[in-house]
């Protein structure tokens, strides 16, 4: 083993009052966060989208692997291809695949195998897994570690003012040709990226309440 180099860590010290008050701001706008299907074509700043990634990018990893790639698609004719591509596998899915519990679940969300706002988003993220390949080190606990820094990204585009969606067409192999990513990259998620359509409305669902999910010990 070697020794890993260390350099000082500082973190802001909030008086408590501070610190209750900047944890419930950040509780509120995140639960105003919604998954959108419909989305505006308007373009959105690519620094944004970019600074969103970067802050992805910070998130923990197993042995500081940094185990995955985002792939930004702003190309019409490659989101295009993305949405034919997809909707075949949903399509397939959808009608021959899915068990009946999957279907039954989601039956009320308005989800099927066809997928416009592939297309319509200005911008879509897919998000790859980096396995163990010819100029890779093998990584640990990668989906853990591409997880958190999903979730990371969603919370930074949120915060920006910008609507997402976690797209997982299945399987999902057909993303590294349509990427051009190497054999050794998995897709984790597809995320269109943008404004929400005018008008739009999202199902009237609930969050289970704090002392559901909060245990104390």
């Amino acid at each position: 083993m070697h020794a890993v180099a260390t350099v000082p860590f500082h973190l802001d010290r909030l008086e408590p009052a501070e610190m209750s008050r900047t944890a419930r701001d950040f509780a509120d706008r995140m639960a105003a966060r919604r998954s959108v299907r419909q989305f505006s074509p308007e373009p959105v700043p690519m620094d944004v989208v970019e600074q969103a990634v970067r802050a992805a990018a910070t998130a923990p990893s197993g042995a500081n692997l940094q185990p995955w790639r985002f792939v930004v698609i702003t190309d019409p004719v490659r989101k295009r291809a993305l949405r034919h591509a997809a909707e075949a596998e949903e399509r397939e899915f959808y009608s021959r695949r899915a068990p009946q519990e999957w279907l039954d679940a989601v039956s009320g969300m308005g989800t099927d195998w066809h997928k416009p706002f592939l297309e319509t988003a200005p911008v879509v993220i897919v998000v790859f897994e980096v396995h163990q390949g010819p100029h890779t080190p093998k990584p640990y606990y990668v989906k853990e570690s591409v997880g958190i820094a999903v979730g990371m990204l969603i919370t930074s585009l949120h915060l920006a003012g910008l609507a997402t969606l976690t797209h997982t067409p299945s399987p999902m192999r057909f993303l590294n040709e349509i990427c051009e990513r190497p054999a050794e990259e998995r897709a984790y998620v597809v995320m269109p990226v943008g404004r929400p359509a005018d008008g739009v409305t999202v199902p009237d669902l609930s969050r289970k309440p704090l002392p559901e999910v909060l245990v104390h010990r």
